[in-house]
């Protein structure tokens, strides 16, 4: 349990960091908004590359992933329903909604709990791929409808996804990693130095936003606890069910899965309503709240599982 708590600190440093940064003066909103661009547009697609291009591709096929996209689909669903049903959300922030619901913490929380705790860092690859490769280019896709000033053809809707920077990246570290070619160090060595930003610059924007912007967990709070019982509740139960009795994985498999389900809302659903100014309070809240109680949730679902 020692990477659980590791991983949460490295995170929480980070992130007071941006918090000190904005009390004192030296990042402002406009410099917020700047770093989660940077992240969105620079940083997190050299990321994937540099992340992607060793990936094994096999991995991505395993029976752990029909159970995770399963979890998913049930999470992200029942929000869904309840936001355009019952709080009459639009559909932009519908999409920030299902996305702090069901869009796991798998990159710097999932890849080291998956070295550390569960023993082996590819188990996390499925999830990792599934939200890159799928969820996050179909939200991003329907959010660029959801807030177009006029309405796009359905040509430039199709093609979308081979346009963000972020899907870009994904596909480009999957074409080097089922090729096995090697970018030659004059590409890759500044591709890492630019993905080296990724996470800080996200963690910090976070950090100066929870300064600077409405106080925490007191906007849209029904919503908030509908979001965080789906992310730490739902979405881990329906991973082991899945696993367990329609999958039959073995014991390493399910605790995988039901373990990394359990992780918090990811840093980048943050960045991306940022981007979209769409959600933007309710993602930093959300993000918020299930890192923070995800703490407890991991250790027990780790132990009652194992």
């Amino acid at each position: 349990m020692t990477a659980v708590l590791e991983g949460f600190a490295t995170i929480g440093v980070l992130i007071l960091v941006g918090v000190l940064l904005a009390h004192l003066g030296v990042i402002d909103l406009p410099g917020q908004r700047a770093l989660s661009l940077l992240a969105f547009y620079v940083a997190s697609p050299a990321l994937l590359i540099t992340v992607l291009e060793d990936a094994d591709i096999g991995a991505v096929l395993s029976s752990t992933l029909v159970a995770s996209a399963a979890a998913v689909v049930v999470t992200a669903t029942v929000y869904v329903l309840v936001a355009r049903l019952v709080l009459h959300r639009d559909l932009a922030h519908t999409v920030v909604g299902s996305l702090c619901s069901a869009y796991v913490n798998a990159g710097n929380l999932g890849i080291p709990i998956a070295a550390y705790v569960l023993g082996d860092a590819a188990l996390v690859a499925p999830v990792l791929l599934l939200q890159l490769l799928v969820l996050q280019p179909l939200a991003l896709t329907v959010m660029d409808v959801a807030v177009a000033e006029q309405r796009l053809s359905v040509w430039r809707i199709l093609s979308r996804p081979l346009r963000t920077p972020l899907t870009v990246g994904s596909v480009i570290g999957l074409v080097l990693a089922g090729t096995d070619v090697e970018l030659p160090r004059a590409v890759h060595d500044p591709l890492e130095l630019l993905a080296a930003m990724a996470v800080p610059s996200m963690l910090l924007a976070y950090g100066v936003y929870l300064r600077l912007g409405p106080r925490p967990g007191l906007n849209d709070a029904p919503e908030l606890l509908l979001i965080t019982a789906l992310k730490l509740g739902v979405q881990p139960v329906v991973a082991w069910a899945v696993g367990r009795f329609v999958l039959g994985l073995d014991d390493t498999a399910l605790l995988a899965v039901t373990v990394i389900s359990a992780l918090p809302t990811a840093q980048n659903v943050f960045v991306h309503a940022t981007r979209y100014d769409r959600g933007v309070v309710l993602a930093r809240d959300a993000v918020f709240l299930t890192t923070v109680l995800s703490v407890p949730v991991v250790t027990l679902a780790a132990a009652l599982v194992a």
